[in-house]
């Protein structure tokens, strides 16, 4: 089981990176970026290739609608160059708050153009022509829909791998199906390994029983937070307001994913409550609405015998890479609990 870290995309970034080589040296296997709407992740995932060595990179996620295809397939390439091989390619749909209120692009038919980006990337990696007749994107694109002087170009420079792993973040149904046919790695929100046959397995089944042997194993990121000691339960209640945030104010009422998703776990009554007092403003209210059930299933917090226990829960269902999030007040303790978690998954 490979442990990573998210990168925080707010505030004391050259900090971060350089505390980076400590989780490096004491067994980080990966790092994700995220790309919100804030700074980009690639510059920062450049920033970070230059600062380590063996630690793999990842975007944590860019959004399909921000880039076209091929620009990701180049930025994809160039980052693995610079980093020798060590980057992943995470993409995601987002949701329309993000992609129609901050880019001011159409939230369309996420599915089919996730599958279109796909083929399109791994086309560039090979260093074909691009020629592509999708629903969603055309390349060259046709005389008229513009000059009529386009023509298929291939990628200039050799990719440092014909295949650059990419993984989706996807938690409905048919996104879920869709990553375990066609990508390296699923990522999911708030994973309940208690849960997750129920909720996923008939999507990973249908998309496995389509995939393409040649992609291997399906690599299941999971993203729980961390504490390791006999006194850190309390830290649990730290994990609250993200959970309040994407349950109850990401999207809007009849339009939220990760709401869907609480109530496909059999949180239904506490779903609708976390959402009815995040969109009144009463986020604190909302914070603590949220079931102490899913906080512990969905976290790798207490006693060191307890997270073992709980490792082995994640692994059980299927999890092959854990995206923690270190809670502890010290930097010293954050780095503690990392590097005893790479030895309790060893």
């Amino acid at each position: 089981m490979r442990i990573g870290m998210p990168l925080s995309y707010s505030g004391g970034f050259k900090e971060t990176v350089a505390g980076l080589r400590d989780y490096e040296k004491a067994g980080l296997d990966i790092v994700f970026v995220p790309e919100a709407y804030s700074f980009d992740a690639i510059s920062q995932l450049g920033f970070i290739a230059a600062r380590t060595e063996r630690l793999e990179i990842a975007s944590g996620i860019l959004q399909i609608y921000t880039r076209t295809p091929t620009l990701t397939a180049m930025t994809a390439a160039g980052l693995d160059h610079v980093s020798d091989g060590r980057f992943t390619l995470g993409i995601g749909a987002s949701g329309p708050q993000v992609i129609e209120g901050f880019h001011g692009q159409p939230y369309t038919a996420p599915l089919a153009r996730t599958r279109e980006i796909v083929e399109i990337c791994r086309s560039v990696w090979r260093r074909e022509e691009v020629v592509h007749e999708g629903r969603h994107y055309r390349i060259p694109l046709p005389p008229e829909q513009g000059t009529g002087l386009g023509r298929p170009l291939k990628l200039i420079n050799r990719p440092v791998r014909a295949r650059i792993p990419i993984v989706l973040a996807a938690i409905g149904p048919k996104n879920v199906a869709l990553a375990a046919e066609i990508a390296e790695g699923w990522m999911p929100m708030f994973f309940h390994p208690e849960r997750a046959a129920e909720v996923w397995g008939p999507a990973l089944a249908d998309g496995t029983a389509r995939r393409d042997p040649a992609l291997g194993a399906l690599d299941v990121v999971a993203s729980p937070p961390l504490a390791i000691g006999e006194d850190v339960r309390d830290l649990i209640d730290l994990a609250r307001p993200q959970l309040a945030l994407y349950i109850g104010g990401m999207g809007a009422r009849g339009h939220n994913f990760y709401n869907d998703l609480a109530r496909r776990y059999g949180y239904g009554s506490a779903a609708a409550t976390i959402q009815d007092l995040y969109l009144s403003g009463r986020k604190d209210e909302a914070a603590a609405a949220v079931p102490a059930e899913l906080l512990r299933a969905t976290s790798l917090i207490g006693p060191a015998s307890y997270v073992a226990e709980r490792l082995g829960a994640f692994r059980n269902a299927g999890v092959t890479t854990l995206q923690v999030r270190p809670l502890a007040h010290s930097a010293a303790q954050r780095l503690s609990d990392v590097e005893s978690l790479r030895a309790m998954a060893s």
